[in-house]
């Protein structure tokens, strides 16, 4: 069954399908229709929906439902997740999944409440303290945001591990259908290590952060580590878009990179050799889809320039990568990136 709805509305509509017995949120804007959509429908599949008094109190109400083997999320904008930021470190910590939505907006501070991708690096390169990592993905379309939804569960289920849903306030309010009925099933994981109690058991479950001796906590950090190695390596993703024979790539994510791929169409109308490689995850980062011979590679992002620097280290400095951006709210235009590729072309071409 089709349905129109918006991204944000999509995202709430994966995470029913997906099995979310618990979502705890507080409003902020662009993101408020998800919760909204959660407050009316959750309930209805035997979940329970919460309005927490703060973003603070939400992640940690995440904390404790997942701790008990639920399939928990929250969701929020840019500066929402920033008042999450000690939970996010805590769950990562205690190896809790979950999923975590941030549809962002201009910043920083309170900024504004048009559309942004500035929290890349809060997201990719963690916001919270210690070392940890996150599983990020990046929707490009109102019905990708439900199946990547229903991605998101399973992977943090599969790798115990806080997945984010890294998304922008054009998608999240942008209304598109969605195929509810061509949404993944679910997987199921067990939990045996979920806080249910001790009937049954032999030993109690413990859910901690607290690692007082430096050689345990170090012994426990290098091992997430490895599962961090064993993610890259088995969970990056990306779109390539035109691009099987293309000499310079636009390379961009979320509503960047529909504007990027219109661009692309008109360049190629003009024999440009140009195609678009837009990251599904952010991380890991899908570094191998970057080294195919091009020649050249333009970065577009709604920031000042951050993705760039992953881009540049996925090349290790063997292609010349070029960066635009608009920021504080303002979006690249179709017109600004055809410019900018024809631009390359032509110094390629001297």
């Amino acid at each position: 069954m089709k349905e129109l709805m918006k991204g944000n509305e999509a995202i709430a509509a994966g995470a029913i399908h997906a099995g979310v017995k618990c979502f705890f949120g507080y409003p902020i804007t662009p993101q408020t229709e998800l919760a909204a959509y959660m407050a009316k429908h959750l309930p209805k599949s035997g979940g329970v929906f919460l309005q927490a008094e703060s973003e603070v109190s939400a992640i940690n109400m995440v904390y404790g439902a997942s701790s008990a083997g639920f399939r928990a999320m929250t969701s929020s904008s840019s500066p929402g997740v920033s008042l999450k930021q000690e939970g996010i470190s805590f769950l990562a910590a205690a190896d809790l999944p979950c999923v975590i939505v941030n549809v962002m907006r201009g910043g920083p501070g309170l900024g504004g409440i048009q559309p942004s991708q500035a929290d890349y690096f809060q997201a990719v390169k963690g916001g919270g303290h210690g070392d940890y990592r996150l599983i990020v993905l990046a929707p490009g379309n109102v019905a990708e945001m439900a199946e990547m939804t229903v991605k998101a569960f399973d992977l943090a289920d599969k790798w115990r591990i806080p997945v984010m849903i890294l998304t922008d306030g054009v998608l999240g309010q942008m209304m598109e259908t969605v195929d509810m009925d061509s949404l993944p099933e679910r997987k199921y994981y067990d939990k045996e290590w979920a806080v249910t109690g001790r009937s049954g058991r032999a030993h109690k479950n413990i859910v901690k952060t607290l690692h007082l001796d430096a050689e345990e906590l170090e012994k426990i950090v290098l091992e997430r580590e490895e599962k961090y190695r064993r993610i890259e390596c088995e969970e990056a993703d990306a779109e390539e878009y035109r691009a099987d024979d293309a000499d310079i790539i636009v390379t961009a994510y979320g509503i960047t990179s529909r504007i990027a791929k219109a661009a692309v169409d008109r360049a190629r109308e003009s024999g440009v050799r140009v195609g678009v490689v837009r990251p599904k995850t952010l991380y890991p980062f899908p570094s191998e889809f970057y080294n195919k011979g091009y020649k050249k590679i333009l970065c577009v992002e709604m920031s000042t320039g951050q993705m760039v620097e992953d881009v540049k280290l996925a090349v290790k400095c063997g292609v010349p990568v070029e960066f635009y951006g608009r920021t504080g709210g303002m979006i690249p235009g179709e017109d600004e990136i055809y410019e900018r590729i024809m631009m390359m072309a032509k110094e390629d071409a001297k």
